[in-house]
Order: structure tokens, then C-alpha cells, then sequence
């Protein structure tokens, strides 16, 4: 509250001196004009009276280049108060999204408010969140009433979308996603949503738009050659993506630069040996894990960032299903799974599984989860993990990459709070950049306790 405060004087002093800099300029230009034409240098005549007007005492260019700098500080003012203004409004937004789930929170703890207060709090706080949205975005996220009245099963009388908190905080970009034709087709804007996403704002809200399809498109191939082929080009849409055909995507492995899994497009390349080789080390195989748990007891289950599906396809194999969580990071990876008769999730690493509990007998990632992740929001992810495993469901964490400084005082003590039983653990550090790095990875199979 301090640092506001001093903010807003220091502002304060610097309009008041812009205003008395003004103030003072036009107090000197009249006091210039009255001095030209009536002081006694001043002389017209209409034969050379270019060469008999002087300007005695003041210097005209520091004059203009005095209000030049005026004009300057005045503009970047205008777009500091207009920043200024942004931040205001965003905050307020938060704010207000706030004291919904306060409201909500405040309601359930205490019988003696009744729920029809309840909904006329929350209508009134979502009304103040859309104030100076467009009418479709106020339509996709603001509460609905139910046809029947209020509803003792939801302890409402009205529904609201649930939309993610960041899409509040970037006013302008929610502004230009819920921009479209209504019933018509919804911009290509794959790219501008995905990065929208990461930035919070998950799950985006419903449009009500059509996506546009692709041109002679073909039927998919049947399961099981879908598990390994390359599927029809006209399968997906390609304008989001640099490459433009499948052929791209594959040929990816050998240009330079770095890709987002740049040889998972080639299922005839390492994608093919994935996982069937146990080497004792860092690389599990899967007969070898699914061997740790009775036969058939492992049937369903979760792959985080799964690239384009192999981990999944192998499992399939073994009469397993797996779903995919996986973004399109410059390549059509949720299309790709799905050709292969998979299931893929669009959904980023930041997002609440949406799985109840006690439910999923395995959960794999590779690469994914690792060091990158703020260590908050990491042991956040693992206690959901932990959550919507059944118990003596397993959890595959493949190729976890840390420096050597964290491994023991971060990351064991993280797994080791949660709760989780270690049946296999692997440490070998990496060597491609050199020792020197201290670069370290570790492959675990932990398990959920059955008690």
C-alpha cells in the first residue's frame, strides 16, 4: 500500500510540473507577441521588411525545442496512464474472481446463509467480472439460469462455465479469441488458443463456431495398421504448422535446430523400438514394468506430454488403454495421435487432471516433468498424480532430468512427502554436454500404497 501511494505523488508532482511547464509556455509566447509588435525594434516597411524584424532578448529555437520536449513527456505520459489503466483493469478482473471462490467458500462453511443469497452474490460478482466484454464473451462465461430454478443438488439456480482464471488476466487476447462469426467458421487460430493456454487461461471458454475441415478428406485407417502408419495428408489442417505434410514432419529429425520431439513423426525410426528393451539402467521396458503388478491388473492409465502416441500404441498392443495429454507445438501431435486410433487430450502439464480418484491403475511421463517445472507446482502435479492413481496403481516417471544438486535435496524428499513406494529406482547422469555440467537423470516406477 506504501509503494502505491508513493507512486501515485510522484506521478501527482510530475503532471503538476508538466502542467506549470505549459502554463509558463504560453505566459512567454504572449509576452513575445506583445514584445514583437510593440517594442521599439520592431519596424514594418513594405519594401524590406524581411530584413527589419528582430527578436531581441529571446532565443525562439530553445523555445521550440523546450516545447518539443514538452510534447515528448506529455505523449509518454498519455501511454503510462493508459498502462497504468490496463494493469487497473486486469486486477480488478482478478479481484473480482476471487471474491467469487471466497463467496462460494464462505457460503459452504456457513448453513445460515441461505443459497438463494448465495446465487444473487455470485450473479451479481460474475455480472461485474464481464463489464466491457463484448456480448459473446459475456454469453460464454457468464452464469446461466437453469430452466428449472434452483437445483438442491448444485445448491444453485444458475450455472457458470467454468473458464481458467488467467483468461481474465489477458483481457484484450480473450477479446480477440471469442471474435468470430457466430455459426460460421472459427478462425485458424490454433496457435494464438495454444499460446493462450499456456498462459493460464485453461480451459479456454466455448465457442460457437465450426472448425474448418479438412479438404478430400479419408477415412482413417483401421486399428492395428493405424499403429504404425503414416496417416492420409488431408487428414488434418495445416495452416498452423510450419510443415505442411507428414513427410516434413518426418524429414524433421535431420535439419538443425531444436524441434519439439523431433523424431516422434518417424514410427519407422526409434519410435519403433520405444520401450521394448529393458537395459537395467535408465531405460524400463514395459513388458518389464507391467510384470511388477498381477497379470491383467493393469488396464487403463494416463501418458503426460506423450508426444505423438507411442507410448500409448504400445499399450495397446498389451490390451491396455492409455490416454495422451499433449500440445501441437509446431506439429499436428493431438491429430497424429488420434490417426493412429488413439486417444489424445489437449490439455497442459499446468492443468488439473481431469480424472476422479482413486481411478487410473498407471500413469507415465517422459521428459515432461522435470527441473523445468517450478518446484511448487511440481509437488502440486505429483499429489494429483498421487490423487486419481487407484491404490497399487503404478507411477512411471521415465528420464526425469535435474542437475546433481537437486536430485537429493529437492526431488527425493518431494516424492518421498507424497507418499509414493519406490519398486525400481535408476540414476545415471547425462554426458552429452560434458561432466562438468552435472547433469543427472533418474527413472522410478513408484507405487500408490494399497493402506
Amino acid at each position: 500500500m506504501g509503494n502505491g501511494a508513493d507512486q501515485n505523488s510522484v506521478k501527482k508532482n510530475a503532471h503538476t510540473k508538466l502542467k506549470l511547464k505549459m502554463l509558463l509556455l504560453v505566459i512567454l509566447t504572449n509576452l513575445l507577441t506583445i514584445y514583437i509588435f510593440t517594442g521599439p525594434s520592431f519596424s514594418l516597411k513594405l519594401n524590406s521588411y524581411s530584413n527589419q524584424l528582430t527578436l531581441p532578448l529571446l532565443n525562439s529555437t530553445a523555445l521550440l525545442s523546450e516545447l518539443s520536449s514538452t510534447k515528448v513527456e506529455l505523449a509518454a505520459s498519455h501511454g503510462i496512464i493508459a498502462e497504468l489503466q490496463q494493469q487497473l483493469n486486469s486486477t480488478n478482473l482478478l479481484v473480482q474472481a476471487l471474491l467469487i471462490e471466497l463467496t462460494r467458500e464462505f457460503v459452504h462453511s456457513n448453513e445460515k446463509v441461505s443459497s438463494i443469497n448465495l446465487s444473487a452474490v455470485m450473479s451479481k460478482l460474475s455480472d461485474d467480472l464481464t463489464v466491457g466484454l463484448p456480448d459473446e464473451v459475456k454469453l460464454a462465461v457468464g452464469p446461466h439460469k437453469l430452466p428449472f430454478g434452483y437445483s438442491p443438488r448444485m445448491g444453485s439456480d444458475e450455472l457458470i462455465a467454468p473458464v481458467g482464471a488467467g483468461c481474465l488476466k489477458f483481457h484484450d487476447e480473450l477479446v480477440k479469441y471469442m471474435t468470430y462469426d457466430t455459426g460460421g467458421e472459427c478462425p485458424v487460430d490454433d496457435v494464438f488458443a495454444q499460446r493462450l493456454m499456456l498462459k493460464g487461461c485453461e480451459p479456454l471458454p466455448r465457442r460457437r463456431c465450426k472448425p474448418k475441415s479438412p479438404v478430400n478428406y479419408v477415412e482413417p485407417i483401421p486399428v492395428p495398421d493405424s499403429l504404425w502408419a503414416k496417416p492420409a495428408e488431408t487428414s488434418i489442417i495445416w495452416d498452423p504448422y510450419s510443415c505442411k505434410s507428414y513427410q516434413c514432419l518426418i524429414d524433421r529429425k535431420k535439419a538443425p535446430g531444436f524441434f519439439d520431439c523431433k523424431d516422434c513423426f518417424d514410427l519407422q525410426g526409434r519410435e519403433k523400438s520405444r520401450w521394448l528393451i529393458d537395459n537395467g539402467k535408465l531405460d524400463y521396458g514395459i513388458d518389464q514394468v507391467l510384470s511388477m503388478k498381477p497379470l491383467g491388473t493393469i488396464r487403463i492409465g494416463l501418458d503426460i506430454g506423450g508426444g505423438t502416441g507411442t507410448f500409448a500404441a504400445r499399450m495397446r498392443e498389451r490390451n491396455v488403454t492409455i490416454i495422451t495429454t499433449s500440445l501441437n507445438l509446431d506439429g499436428p501431435f493431438n491429430s497424429f495421435i488420434a490417426s493412429r486410433g488413439l486417444i489424445p487430450m489437449h490439455i497442459s502439464v499446468s492443468q488439473r487432471l481431469p480424472f476422479f480418484e482413486n481411478t487410473l491403475d498407471i500413469v507415465h511421463s517422459m521428459h515432461v516433468l522435470s527441473n523445468w517445472i517450478p518446484d511448487s507446482m511440481l509437488e502440486f502435479t505429483l499429489y494429483d498424480i498421487y490423487r486419481l492413481l487407484r491404490p497399487g496403481g503404478i507411477f512411471w516417471l521415465d528420464r526425469f532430468f535435474c542437475f546433481g544438486s537437486q536430485l537429493n535435496e529437492t526431488y527425493v524428499p518431494m516424492l518421498d512427502r507424497i507418499g509414493f513406494k519406490k519398486l525400481r529406482w535408476n540414476v545415471g547422469m547425462k554426458l552429452d554436454r560434458g561432466v562438468n555440467k552435472n547433469e543427472w537423470y533418474f527413472s522410478a516406477v513408484l507405487e500408490k500404497p494399497m493402506t
